[in-house]
């Protein structure tokens, strides 16, 4: 069993002060804990793919575009090297 924060204060905060509906409110704030809950490995694959297709870039590129994005998330992640992230990447 998960010890889940009690968002309701957040729900209604944001009801109060942004005119968002309940629902849509509990559909923000459940949006926002998912892309914070995201883990590292999941992270390093997404931003792989998405600069990829954005951008074009080669990997040497991409990896240290992500090196130099992991310090600055929200959540911790584990610092990584250019190698443990290609190797989150192909395993």
């Amino acid at each position: 069993m998960t010890n889940k924060p009690d968002i309701q204060p957040l729900i209604n905060h944001l009801c109060q002060n942004s005119g968002l509906t309940p629902s849509e409110a509990r559909r923000t704030v459940d949006e926002v804990i998912a892309y914070f809950s995201e883990s590292t490995d999941d992270y390093v694959r997404r931003r792989h793919l998405e600069i990829k297709q954005e951008r074009g870039l080669a990997n040497p590129q991409i990896f240290l575009q992500i090196h130099s994005e992991l310090s600055q998330l929200v959540f911790t992640a584990p610092p990584l090297t250019q190698r443990q992230i290609r190797r989150i990447i192909y395993g």
